[in-house]
């Protein structure tokens, strides 16, 4: 089982930025994928990135490419998505998950099911 926990969320008007992070505990920090998801109300969760820890590969869904940038620190077991030029519609509450043992899989990656630990979310608001 992987712990993780979420902070960095709040409220910044469109145009501007947040850095969220995810702390993870309890499985070595390596052998992981790991992603960012949001979910808005009303609507489905949605697969922002994710990146293997292994070796740093990256995927980023269409909606937030360009100006979200998921990254790592191995040594403090940390996830980080810097998202910038926010907009109204990125509002959601945003989670960080786990796939321990495994790599992020192209066409995969974004699917709830291949994530085995989440977090208990955080909120991001934009306003206009």
């Amino acid at each position: 089982q992987v712990q993780l926990m979420e902070s960095g969320g709040g409220s910044v008007q469109a145009g501007g930025s947040l850095r969220l992070s995810c702390v993870a505990s309890g499985y070595p920090y390596r052998h992981i994928c790991m992603g960012w998801f949001r979910q808005a109300p009303g609507k489905s969760r949605e697969g922002v990135a994710s990146t293997y820890i292994g070796d740093g590969t990256t995927y980023y869904g269409d909606s937030v490419g360009g100006r979200f940038t998921i990254s790592r620190d191995n040594a403090r077991n940390a996830m980080y998505l810097q998202m910038n030029n926010l907009k109204p519609e990125d509002t959601a509450v945003y989670y960080c998950a786990a796939n321990p043992g495994n790599t992020c899989r192209d066409r995969y990656w974004r699917r709830e099911s291949e994530y085995l630990n989440w977090g208990q979310g955080t909120q991001v608001t934009v306003s206009s």
